[in-house]
């Protein structure tokens, strides 16, 4: 178990050395997304996910914790919040084994803590399979509806993730429907996963 810490630490300074794989940085804070000139796969996905202000703040609070990224069975590391600037490593590990199988390196690029909306997103950097930006985002209507959304722009960066085509993009349509069932559980009340 040390070696698999001393591995995800120096993979984590690696991560922290390294620039955003992508230019248009911050771009899925803005209402239209970089998209097929570019090169990129485009996607928003938004669910209803309950009414008022509880239901507004556990939701944010499981987005803010990486929540999404743990509800949906990724392991995070470091275990810390999701603040400008941060690096992660969303680690991917497959049942039964006890080391990791794909370390994928983040950053947070942009964080919103507002009366009526709260999220973050993170941009890959060198070594994540994909190039691009995801964010994922709480927000809440004057009438009290609370919505939970994902929007990214990808294209693949690693030699796997364009020979995989259809494949990847079905794994990446299955982690999206993943991260939208653990905020709405989380909104719900439900434990987010550690």
């Amino acid at each position: 178990m040390r070696t698999i810490g001393r591995g995800l630490r120096a993979a984590h300074a690696r991560a922290v050395a390294a620039e955003p794989a992508y230019p248009e940085v911050g771009a899925t804070d803005r209402p239209v997304l970089p998209g097929g000139e570019a090169g990129y796969r485009v996607f928003r996905r938004r669910v209803r996910i309950g009414y008022g202000q509880e239901v507004f703040e556990r939701a944010g609070d499981c987005v803010m914790g990486w929540g999404v990224q743990r509800g949906a069975g990724f392991g995070v590391h470091p275990d810390a919040p999701a603040v400008p600037g941060a690096t992660a490593l969303i680690v991917l590990r497959l049942p039964g084994l006890p080391f990791p199988r794909l370390v994928i390196p983040c950053r947070v690029v942009w964080t919103v803590r507002a009366a009526e909306r709260v999220g973050f997103a993170y941009g890959t950097l060198r070594g994540h399979p994909e190039c691009g930006e995801e964010s994922f985002v709480v927000g809440r209507e004057a009438d009290g509806l609370v919505w939970f959304e994902v929007a990214a722009f990808s294209r693949p960066a690693s030699w796997y993730a364009r020979l995989g085509g259809p494949l990847t993009r079905l794994l990446q349509d299955l982690a999206t429907r993943r991260y939208l069932r653990a905020v709405s559980r989380a909104a719900r009340g439900g434990t987010r996963q550690r």
